[in-house]
């Protein structure tokens, strides 16, 4: 009996290894871009730029300008304009700036310039691996480097999912960066995984016994701890710079008892709004006209200055 049981736990472990190797690899290697799109797809000027993270990798990005600016040049150094300030993009994860566009006309028309760009290994960009966030952290900055040398100091961070998580974290890191929306971003990537292992098929205990290995495994890949990236480690250190957090209430990755932690570990000005209706990402999709104006509200009090 002894060495059945010996031999039941060493095929167990074997089993959650090969598991946790093989969702390692979920996690880490992008599939499929999304589709392609353009600006001028929406009838929007645009600024195309290849730009540096900060290591060093090759990333590709769009530079919309406010409606009432002109669309500069990539020689110009002063790419302001004459808007309320500039709002950075971050996608989600697996995914691409391309479907944000959808958002780009309407921060265009409020008077808000736009930079959109791929993470590392999306889209156009340059590298082959997703780091939940831990090395996307360089991709902002890179960004932010980037509009910092082209006149503009200060910065609003719109991110979705992955890309809210970015934008938590790296508000932490650079004070140009004033304001922080986060919709349907997540507090710590054990739970997003746990989540996402159980959304496959894994049975709850099996499922929170193989996410922590699975990024352990990941984090060994890529030579990092991703939990150091979690939000929730980040989130206190973003006051007195403002932060709404987006959520639905039907998001089958991300709890709302976790989107409450990150809001109360969060210093003011904060503000939280749950949608009952929305799943993942689907807050503006199921209320349009309510998500506009929020965002662009919010925005208005804590970003909109004078040549910003």
């Amino acid at each position: 009996m002894f060495w059945i049981i010996i031999g039941t736990a060493i095929l167990f472990g074997c089993g959650a290894l090969i598991m946790a190797f093989w969702g390692s690899s979920q996690l880490i290697y992008p599939p499929e871009p999304d589709p392609e799109g353009s600006p001028s797809d929406y009838g929007l000027p645009y600024l195309e730029v290849i730009f540096s993270s900060r290591d060093g990798l090759r990333l590709h990005g769009w530079f919309i300008p406010a409606e009432r600016s002109p669309l500069p040049s990539l020689a110009d150094d002063d790419w302001s304009g004459d808007s309320k300030g500039t709002v950075i993009f971050c996608h989600g994860r697996f995914g691409s700036k391309d479907p944000d566009l959808k958002y780009a006309p309407f921060f265009r028309g409020a008077g808000y310039n736009t930079f959109l760009f791929d993470f590392r290994g999306h889209g156009r960009s340059e590298g082959e691996y997703s780091s939940f966030g831990y090395y996307e952290r360089l991709d902002l900055l890179g960004a932010i480097d980037l509009l910092q040398s082209k006149g503009i100091s200060r910065f609003g961070v719109l991110g979705f999912s992955l890309g809210g998580g970015v934008g938590i974290a790296t508000a932490a890191q650079s004070e140009l960066i004033v304001a922080v929306i986060s919709d349907g971003g997540f507090a710590e990537s054990r739970k997003v995984v746990e989540a996402g292992s159980r959304k496959k098929g894994f049975p709850a205990l099996l499922a929170a016994l193989v996410a922590p290995l699975m990024l352990w495994i990941a984090g060994r890949r890529l030579g990092c701890d991703l939990s150091e990236a979690d939000p929730l480690r980040w989130v206190d250190k973003i006051t007195p710079r403002a932060l709404l957090l987006i959520h639905g209430a039907e998001d089958p990755y991300i709890s709302v008892e976790d989107v409450r932690r990150l809001y109360e570990a969060a210093g003011e000005p904060k503000d939280l709004w749950i949608v009952a209706e929305a799943g993942h990402r689907q807050v503006d999709e199921v209320r349009p006209a309510e998500y506009r104006r929020k965002v662009l509200g919010f925005f208005n009090r804590y970003l909109a200055s004078e040549g910003a």
